[in-house]
């Protein structure tokens, strides 16, 4: 699956990109026929379509997982997500101030926070951001809530998007972690830059002892 970039904004309601959102099922309470039914071939109901696609996609990992079975990880053409992410991940609601969210990033040693606007993912924030943030506005820090401030873009992905491919793109919008979000829009993990750091350090160790 492609990779997405929410843009800047306030974390009002969900930010994720449409194709993460629960798609709607239409109003079903008047059972009148649409159209003539064709006996030829039936058209697949939304479930079905989905439970399809998601076994595809999964059938689609393993094989990819049985081809690179020889191969180390950072040198598969092809390396999802899941396989780097971590699946360790820290939410505040968007109603918690500023100071409270730094805290909650110091009680847990995270430098990155998803934030929850009724429990939609609403964005993600990093350490740095937040602190440049409360050096420029100190005497708000304690006041200001997220839900009224523009939060940072962020980058979204799911658990078999291409790693490497996703690291492009880490680098092109100068963004060092995106969240990994599965086809409920719930998130699973993130991951960021550090993870990528011990993918190839752990490669440099073994050429190394080679």
């Amino acid at each position: 699956m492609s990779i997405h970039v929410s843009e800047p904004g306030r974390p009002v309601g969900t930010r994720l990109p449409e194709i993460f959102r629960n798609r709607r099922v239409g109003d079903v309470t008047e059972l009148t026929e649409s159209s003539a039914i064709s006996t030829d071939h039936s058209e697949a109901t939304d479930a079905e379509f989905q439970q399809a696609a998601n076994s595809g996609r999964y059938r689609a990992l393993q094989e990819y997982g049985a081809a690179g079975a020889g191969e180390r990880r950072e040198e598969r053409v092809y390396l999802p997500v899941s396989e780097i992410c971590s699946p360790a991940q820290y939410s505040v609601p968007a109603y918690v101030t500023m100071s409270q969210a730094l805290s909650a990033m110091e009680d847990n040693g995270v430098h990155h926070l998803v934030v929850l606007s009724d429990d939609n993912v609403a964005g993600l924030i990093d350490l740095r951001w937040l602190l440049t943030w409360v050096h420029e506005h100190s005497a708000e820090a304690d006041s200001q809530s997220l839900m009224h401030v523009e939060l940072p873009a962020f980058l979204t992905a799911s658990p078999e998007t291409d790693a490497h491919q996703l690291a492009r793109l880490m680098l092109a919008h100068r963004l060092n972690a995106a969240l990994v979000v599965d086809g409920r829009g719930k998130p699973t993990g993130i991951v960021t830059s550090t993870d990528y750091l011990k993918l190839y350090a752990n490669a440099s160790r073994h050429e190394g002892s080679v």
